[in-house]
């Protein structure tokens, strides 16, 4: 017996050490993996002036997903100057199969970049291209146009919302004085774009209002993330962080990470930034989708 318990060894076999967790992402890596998953939706992108093969597709941030495609032009173009564009940018779209891919509905922005292409939305149109007619507004519907920027109001503009929301148009208060804003608000029953908002020139009560309906306030982000940043910490306070939107980059070589880390280091959450990418703005339009839905039976305006 002794000899056996001399036999057995002395020490005890070594445990391996439990591996060390590894460390915490950055904030800049956290956002590359946020938007690597959760593209951008971008409320304003310019028409590029001609369309050149050698310069397609146009340029853009690598984190870009969707974007509504400006239909605006001057006020001596009218409705033939929007109807070019129109037509500019499906050629455009045709140009570049294997990058874009037009998109009529949520569903169909959604199929876009599941398949790896950048949803294409037409509009918003300018205000002073529907010529003061609701045949105008149903015929650019029809086209495909998803948004009309309303920049004053009227009897005609009281109007025309009910029949972008009868149809299933977005209503942009892109540019609009904060008065037309609460008018419009009034009357639409769906949520509101602002395309090209700036937050600092709406006072308090119009952001609260905006964040009552729903509505989508697009940030222009620049190469300063903090100045955006600011603007859409103002909007998260007092319209909501379901009203947060990005609207264009104009430094497309940057991209949104910049952004999204400096949002990361202010406390917004994952799911806020979801809705700052792209949730919010779908949402909106979904929205006005089904309300348009629910109003198929009811007759057109005059």
């Amino acid at each position: 017996m002794a000899e056996l318990l001399d036999d057995l060894p002395t020490t005890l076999p070594t445990v391996p050490a439990a591996p060390e967790p590894p460390p915490p992402l950055d904030e800049t890596a956290r956002a590359k993996a946020l938007l690597a998953a959760q593209p951008v939706t971008e409320g304003h992108a310019e028409l590029p002036g001609s369309l050149d093969p050698e310069d397609l597709p146009p340029a853009r941030a690598p984190e870009t997903g969707a974007q509504l495609w400006c239909l605006d032009v001057g006020p001596d173009e009218g409705v033939i100057g929007t109807l070019r564009r129109i037509d500019s940018v499906r050629a455009l779209v045709a140009a570049c199969p294997e990058d874009l891919r037009l998109a009529y509905t949520t569903s169909e922005l959604a199929h876009a970049r599941n398949c790896g292409r950048v949803a294409a939305l037409l509009g918003p149109v300018s205000w002073t291209a529907l010529g003061g007619s609701a045949a105008t507004l149903r015929a650019y519907h029809a086209l495909g146009v998803r948004a009309v920027n309303l920049t004053r109001f009227d009897c005609f503009a009281r109007d025309a919302v009910r029949e972008m929301n009868r149809i299933g148009l977005a209503v942009d208060l892109s540019g609009a004085d904060p008065d037309t804003v609460r008018l419009a608000l009034a009357v639409t029953r769906a949520p509101a774009l602002l395309t090209r908002a700036a937050p600092e020139a709406l006072p308090d009560d119009v952001l609260r209002l905006l964040g009552e309906n729903g509505a989508v306030l697009m940030v222009a982000v620049t190469e300063d993330p903090e100045a955006a940043a600011d603007a859409l910490d103002r909007v998260r306070a007092e319209a909501g962080p379901h009203c947060a939107g990005v609207s264009h980059t104009t430094a497309p070589a940057v991209g949104y990470v910049p952004l999204f880390a400096e949002l990361l280091r202010r406390g917004w959450t994952a799911r806020e930034l979801v809705g700052l990418a792209h949730a919010n703005a779908t949402r909106a339009l979904r929205e006005t989708e089904f309300l348009a839905r629910t109003n198929r039976i009811r007759p057109a305006a005059a």
